[in-house]
């Protein structure tokens, strides 16, 4: 496949992995001689009351995005449209403008925004699935899920519930990709059509070679949230009285936890917010990468980050991780949430280092296997090809 491909998103006010991935996918279709061009909003133009109360009413089907996208299309006359994200600016109504233009529509399926308010299926310190499978899901607005607000909650539920009724996801939609099997499960168990759903995990890219993992550290790399099981860590670190050091790089809104905690635990050392660079060098010198996640997860690039370097990964035994982390191969599973078990297995990682060097070369065959941008590219012109195909109504 060798036409134009339109990558659509709708960027965050606060750069995640999302974003990351649309730009590696952006580069590596470029790197191919393929035609793709981005077309983006930010959630920047979110500032200030007007702004945000207009926003409340596109959400559900934006006429404005809607007629942005089909003047796009007309222009650049794309053979394929890839969304990765619509919410909140762009809205379901791009997938309108699409069929209208006739462009096949493939949509990247992040989190799980299309089952859950909050697109994290996480309340109270846990994995919450109250949502799962209601029309409307009345249980997220009850509790105010999305930012702690009924209001904005009603906003994102009333949103789903208008294109269930009208089925948008089933009908304006050629192909899904889910990032993990297990995703595919939960967006099957949800409502999406099963035929129209793929897996393709995100990729690594450029390859940063492996590293020889001599630091003598653990390492934790991620946003400092509740969800990343930031409190599970640090409290397993508190059981190891000091003796394993422990490097967290990363920013958000636990930061002042993690402040506190660097500064009364021996061994621990907060690093705030570090560059790509700096977290593979960072890797190659690491022992073991921690992500005690209390969430299910949609691809955790920080791991498929780790394999490219050889770094083993110590996860929660819980969604993406269980299918991504290989127990006693690419890495170890401890119980979500528990930080006993937590620092039980990072004492098992200190004192059997034979073990572990088995576990750094898996991690690096894992990457060399699964999560390179050529495996990754031949998957994506594949997904292309199906979408066109589906689209012409020709049997799959």
């Amino acid at each position: 496949m060798s036409n134009c491909i339109l990558i659509v998103h709708n960027y965050y006010q606060y750069a995640g992995g999302e974003d990351s991935v649309v730009a590696a996918e952006q580069a590596l279709l470029g790197s191919k001689n393929q035609d793709v061009r981005l077309l983006s909003i930010s959630n920047d133009s979110l500032k200030g009351f007007g702004a945000k109360i207009k926003s409340v009413h596109g959400t559900v089907y934006s006429h404005c995005a809607g007629q942005w996208i089909k003047r796009e299309l007309t222009k650049k006359k794309p053979d394929l449209t890839h969304f990765h994200n619509t919410f909140p600016l762009i809205s379901p109504a791009a997938y309108y403008a699409a069929k209208t233009a006739g462009v096949p529509v493939v949509q990247t399926l992040h989190n799980y925004r299309l089952l859950c308010p909050n697109a994290l299926f996480y309340r109270d310190k846990g994995v919450c699935e109250d949502c799962l499978g209601k029309t409307p899901p009345w249980p997220g607005v009850l509790r105010g899920c999305y930012r702690g607000s009924r209001a904005a909650t009603a906003v994102v539920a009333a949103m789903l519930t208008v294109h269930r009724f009208l089925r948008t996801w089933t009908r304006m939609v050629d192909v899904y990709i889910a990032l993990t099997e297990f995703s595919r499960r939960k967006f099957f168990e949800g409502g999406l059509p099963a035929d129209k759903i793929v897996v393709k995990p995100n990729f690594v890219h450029p390859d940063p070679g492996p590293g020889d993992h001599h630091g003598g550290y653990a390492l934790f790399v991620g946003r400092l949230a509740p969800e990343k099981g930031l409190e599970t860590l640090l409290k397993a670190w508190e059981k190891l009285g000091g003796r394993i050091p422990l490097k967290i790089a990363g920013d958000g809104p636990l930061a002042s936890l993690v402040a506190e905690a660097a500064e009364r635990l021996p061994g621990v050392q907060w690093l705030g917010r570090r560059s790509k660079d700096e977290v593979l060098r960072l890797m190659k010198d690491a022992t073991v990468l921690l992500f005690p996640s209390v969430s299910y997860e949609g691809f955790p690039m920080t791991i498929a980050e780790a394999y490219a370097t050889g770094l083993p990964a110590l996860s929660s035994r819980l969604g993406a991780m269980v299918e991504i982390v290989c127990d006693g191969r690419t890495g170890l599973h401890f119980r979500p949430g528990d930080p006993e078990d937590l620092a039980a297995k990072v004492e098992w990682a200190w004192t059997h280092p034979r073990q572990m060097a088995e576990m750094e070369q898996e991690a690096r065959r894992e990457y060399e296997a699964k999560y390179t941008a050529e495996r990754n590219y031949e998957m994506l012109m594949d997904i292309y090809q199906l979408a066109v195909r589906r689209h012409r109504g020709e049997r799959v």
